[in-house]
């Protein structure tokens, strides 16, 4: 392939595929809400089955919620303030692989558990759809590509890699496509599919339970009880 092929191509994966995909993300959730608010839901299966549900479920949550928090932060806070603040790339980066590393294997037990149960929970396997297993495989998939870029990261201490992505995704955020791509055209692989595999699961998540992520229950603090039966 040639340079210029790569360079189009690069401009249109880590340029356009992100608008592409929050697009979806956001039009594909504001649609189903509007047209199905039935489906907009956890799809729980505590009833069929719960104690592997909950061994496999706190930790998956901690996890993924503290990765998730983690590359929010670690990303879009710009590299000033962590200057500012006395930390420097190598020290984020150390950071960065020490909590990822972390959590990431809390959400790794987490999610062994609640495959293997979806998996082999006849119960559950039968009133389940494919998206919920297609989505619980893909987090999976995302996650051991957390992972593994760990090991990448052992390879340039410097944080040069790090800086590189959170480049990208500030230039993501403040619409300036064409640098965000350049940015991140020298980066190891492994971040790119990371990156990629990120943009599928914004595009599978209005049509996932994964919606509910954008629930926020705050009514039931102030709402009054509910009597469900009387003695």
């Amino acid at each position: 392939m040639l340079s210029s092929d790569i360079n189009v191509l690069n401009q249109f994966l880590f340029g356009l595929v992100p608008y592409i995909a929050m697009t979806v993300m956001v039009v594909g959730s504001i649609i189903r809400y509007d047209r199905e608010q039935y489906s907009w839901k956890t799809g729980s299966s505590q009833m069929l089955e719960s104690k592997q549900l909950r061994r496999g479920s706190i930790p998956f949550h901690i996890g993924i919620l503290a990765i998730f928090a983690g590359h929010f932060v670690g990303l879009l806070t710009p590299n000033v303030v962590w200057h500012a603040l006395g930390v420097s790339a190598a020290t984020k980066q150390l950071i960065a692989m020490g909590a990822g590393g972390v959590f990431g294997l809390i959400c790794f037990y987490g999610m062994v558990i609640l495959i293997k149960r979806r998996l082999t929970n006849a119960r559950v396997r039968a009133t389940g759809t494919r998206m919920d297993l297609a989505i619980l495989l893909v987090l999976f998939a995302q996650l051991i590509l957390g992972l593994g870029s760990i090991f990448v990261s052992v390879g340039h201490l410097d944080g040069q890699e790090m800086l590189k992505l959170m480049s990208w995704a500030q230039n993501i955020v403040t619409f300036d496509p064409t640098t965000a791509a350049a940015s991140i055209a020298s980066v190891h692989w492994i971040y790119k599919l990371h990156i990629l595999l990120g943009m599928v699961i914004f595009v599978l998540f209005p049509f996932s339970r994964l919606v509910h992520m954008l629930s926020v229950p705050m009514k039931y603090i102030g709402r009054n009880y509910q009597v469900v039966r009387r003695r």
